[in-house]
């Protein structure tokens, strides 16, 4: 049989990233096999949207021919993993009468409740944005919750709640159209968080509760899980490259310094091994507390049995996960 493939561009604001991969229909194994991958400096980013829309075309176009040179495939078409900080997500309710004279839902029934609830997301969360995910959450038949599949379950009322992951629609409209510059037609859109769990956390951790949380260069993205769906998205703007502007002024030390310093390395400075963990641990402590502000507001905090799991650029800094662990108190590690 023919084999497929598909290749996939993440652009975060420190780096824009490419894999080429191939699947077998033929073949038992259910993992791609990956032919090539490439990377490149982001340029035109500002917290994950686009400023420069012909920088970024061009970082596209680096990232793809190191890819295409290493898989010795050429990329046409992809699949565009979006970040920044116009991601967020809503939940919102739709219900509906059951529409079978013998009272037994339908797909259809299924379909207009979740569109429902779509219509009845406030007009201020939705205006300017486009959904990107719609991922139902839960059921209930005649206000009793449905415990799996509500299909071919009878009943006269059917209520749905549903998660919508939406972004700025101005901002995938440019990211799109520095990909049509570059040459690549995208085939379909997923959020960058969603993309990262897939390959990230395990279906126990996603089943029992637990939070990924990227560190990025210019943002930190969070993802939440409970009976392995997600229930929450959100993105702040802050990121390991806070960090470093701390690190130069509180050390007085250059920002190429800093980012070396704050990476492990050696450099010329002399400093103060003390006040450098004074200074890390204080805009990690920052970036936590708003994780922790948002486990509060969605009910969450303390309550995750499979604790925090970070990853991203920032995942890499000593002494994260005790700083996690005190801050979020949920057992942490990192990816």
């Amino acid at each position: 049989m023919r084999k497929h493939i598909a290749a996939g561009i993440d652009i975060g604001t420190h780096q824009v990233k490419v894999v080429i991969s191939e699947s077998d229909p033929g073949s038992d194994k259910l993992l791609p096999r990956i032919l090539g991958t490439g990377t490149a400096e982001s340029r035109g980013l500002r917290h994950g949207y686009i400023v420069n829309g012909r920088d970024t075309a061009k970082s596209v176009m680096q990232a793809v021919a190191q890819a295409e040179r290493a898989s010795g495939a050429k990329v046409k078409k992809a699949y565009l993993s979006m970040g920044g900080v116009s991601l967020q997500s809503t939940i919102s309710l739709g219900s509906v009468a059951i529409s079978r004279a013998d009272a037994e839902v339908t797909q259809l029934d299924l379909d207009k409740a979740t569109a429902l609830a779509e219509r009845n997301i406030p007009n201020a969360q939705t205006i300017n944005r486009k959904i990107l995910h719609t991922v139902p959450l839960s059921y209930r038949i005649d206000g009793k919750l449905v415990m799996g599949r509500p299909l071919g379950m009878k009943g006269n009322k059917l209520e749905a709640k549903v998660l919508f992951i939406t972004c700025l629609s101005q901002h995938l409209e440019d990211l799109i159209d520095a990909l049509s510059d570059a040459g690549i037609e995208v085939v379909d859109v997923v959020a960058s968080p969603l993309a990262a769990s897939l390959v990230t956390l395990s279906k126990n951790q996603k089943v029992a509760g637990c939070l990924l949380a990227n560190i990025g260069s210019e943002t930190v993205s969070i993802v939440v899980f409970e009976n392995n769906l997600p229930i929450s998205l959100e993105v702040f703007p802050i990121g390991s490259n806070d960090i470093t502007n701390d690190i130069a002024l509180g050390l007085k030390v250059p920002i190429e310094d800093a980012e070396t310093i704050k990476r492990g390395g050696l450099t010329t400075a002399q400093i103060s091994k003390k006040k450098l963990d004074e200074i890390v641990s204080a805009r990690l402590s920052d970036i936590f507390d708003l994780i922790e502000a948002h486990l509060k507001k969605i009910d969450r905090n303390g309550l995750l049995p499979a604790g925090i799991i970070i990853t991203g650029g920032g995942a890499g800094l000593a002494g994260i996960e005790e700083l996690a662990k005190a801050s979020l108190k949920l057992p942490s590690r990192v990816a």
